[in-house]
């Protein structure tokens, strides 16, 4: 399961990386106009805020230990998380075009899929991940194509290992696109 997935935030105790610390600020921030109608996303919110205050106490308050690399590191976390909101924002704008033309919103959504209507919200904004079963019901319902419904990102962790893994096989030819950030 997703660590920043929205029944996963309280069980954090720290944040690891860049990317981390840039996926929680940015989940914080969509939180913001969900906690207006639902209370309990103000305590997800206050705990991602202090997970955020804390890393960057630790990582990024002596100015004269900052790296190239560190920075580096954090323009790349911000590039992953960019083109991660990007796919949602497209993927949300293709599902409430479906609906729409075909006379439904997302409480009808909600129903056929089997979810609450709050639920369908953050799935919809890409707060909580969509089941496979969902997006392939997504799928056959609208005929939208399965690209534009499931994330093709892979965790960094992966990248590093499948690129070394690649590097050696003999003759290989093969090489692992940098598909969500060209």
């Amino acid at each position: 399961m997703e660590k920043f997935s929205i029944q996963n935030i309280e069980k954090i105790s720290s944040l690891e990386s860049e990317l981390e610390v840039e996926k929680a600020s940015d989940l914080f921030l969509k939180l913001r106009v969900l906690a207006k109608e639902n209370e309990s996303y103000k305590v997800l919110r206050k705990h991602l805020s202090k997970l955020i205050k804390d890393y960057e106490d630790k990582h990024w308050s002596n100015t004269e230990v900052i790296s190239n690399e560190q920075i580096e590191k954090s323009d790349l976390a911000e590039k992953i998380v960019q083109a991660e909101n990007e796919f949602y924002s497209k993927r949300k704008q293709i599902i409430r075009e479906k609906l729409k033309d075909s006379g439904l919103n997302q409480s009808d959504l909600a129903k056929i899929l089997g979810h609450r209507k709050g639920y369908i919200s953050e799935l919809i904004n890409g707060i909580r991940p969509f089941s496979k079963d969902d997006l392939v019901i997504i799928n056959r319902l609208f005929k939208i194509e399965l690209e534009l419904l499931i994330p093709t990102f892979i965790k960094e962790e992966q990248v590093i290992h499948i690129r070394k893994t690649l590097k050696s096989i003999p003759k290989n030819k093969i090489i692992l696109s940098k598909h969500i950030l060209n």
